[in-house]
């Protein structure tokens, strides 16, 4: 097909991402930084170089000429307060270096991989023409989410050929750490408690090939949402008991309790210097709702959401053969 310059890729969408590329016999160039683990990149048809999105140096040197396409999916998901400062030289210093770069090296396509957050919280189902809040939200990564966008936005008017794709929380092979680690704990029967929010569900494959699908029939300059299923995390939590045989909550923890933990683990984290559990931002999302409309993207990028209950089965398929269940 032609040659993918992609950031991100070790990490859990990267890796999927770039699988599906060269089952398609695309060449990926793979960004990654000095620390991480690219064993599981060491494939044929996949270049790994060496640089960081906060390096603009290390972009110009890894990026080839006239690429075809930049994948951007490298972001920092912080949600501890002392961090905040990192999160935005990655999301968006470090968005505005690998634009620059695209910009620089003639890339032929950019796809931005943001997140339903960059609009922010709202009551309503989110579409595409809903106004996003995020840029003046106490949240870092909401913000910076946003701030990250409108440098690609931004760039369409100097002549980046570039669209932005907003999945929502994505489930599938390869997360261990994010709902991966949720259903994990459900697993070891040690999940203390659930949040009382909602949110919007996608399939990891359905993330990625809309990716692809965006590079080759998005429109320059348009969005798209990635959702699909729509459910509780009370209701998450039942499906993971259901396919686990094990016991979940069944009732959400009263937000105010969360609350008032997440300050007090707050406080307790700026003496012991470590990320707590459970942190004010967390809480926020974990209380709020957060659903979008996939209907642009199915019309558009051919989007296939997948059920819930197929999502989690994948996920624990792979934790179980990678033996962390």
């Amino acid at each position: 097909m032609g040659v993918a310059f992609v950031t991100g890729g070790t990490g859990f969408v990267g890796r999927n991402l770039i699988e599906f590329l060269l089952a398609e016999d695309w060449q990926v160039v793979a960004l990654h930084r000095r620390t991480s683990n690219t064993r599981p990149l060491d494939l044929p048809g996949v270049k790994l170089v060496e640089g960081s999105i906060t390096d603009p140096q290390s972009l110009l040197k890894s990026m080839p000429e006239r690429v075809d396409v930049v994948f951007h999916l490298a972001a920092s998901t912080n949600m501890w307060s002392p961090r905040n400062l990192q999160q935005t030289e990655v999301n968006v210093d470090g968005t505005r270096n690998v634009v620059v770069a695209a910009l620089q090296r003639q890339a032929g396509r950019f796809i931005h991989v943001s997140s339903i957050t960059a609009f922010g919280f709202h009551r309503e189902r989110i579409t595409e023409q809903t106004p996003s809040n995020a840029a003046d939200s106490w949240i870092n990564y909401m913000r910076t989410k946003r701030l990250g966008e409108l440098e690609v936005i931004q760039a369409v008017e100097r002549g980046l050929d570039a669209v932005v794709v907003n999945p929502a929380s994505i489930l599938g092979p390869y997360d261990r750490r994010n709902w991966g680690g949720i259903v994990r704990q459900i697993a070891r029967g040690d999940i203390p408690g659930l949040p009382s929010g909602e949110g919007s569900f996608c399939h990891v494959h359905s993330v990625v090939q809309a990716l692809i699908a965006a590079f080759k029939q998005g429109g320059c300059g348009k969005r798209y949402l990635l959702g699909g299923a729509d459910a509780t995390y009370l209701e998450l939590a039942a499906e993971v008991g259901t396919l686990l045989e094990r016991r979940v909550p069944q009732k959400a923890m009263p937000d105010w309790l969360l609350r008032s933990v997440a300050r007090a683990f707050l406080w307790m984290s700026y003496l012991s210097r470590k990320e707590p559990s459970l942190t004010p931002e967390k809480v926020a999302y974990g209380t709020n709702r957060l659903v979008c409309s996939s209907e642009k993207a199915v019309r558009e990028l051919d989007y296939r959401p997948v059920s819930l209950k197929e999502m989690l089965a994948d996920c624990i398929r792979w934790l179980q053969a990678e033996k962390l269940l």
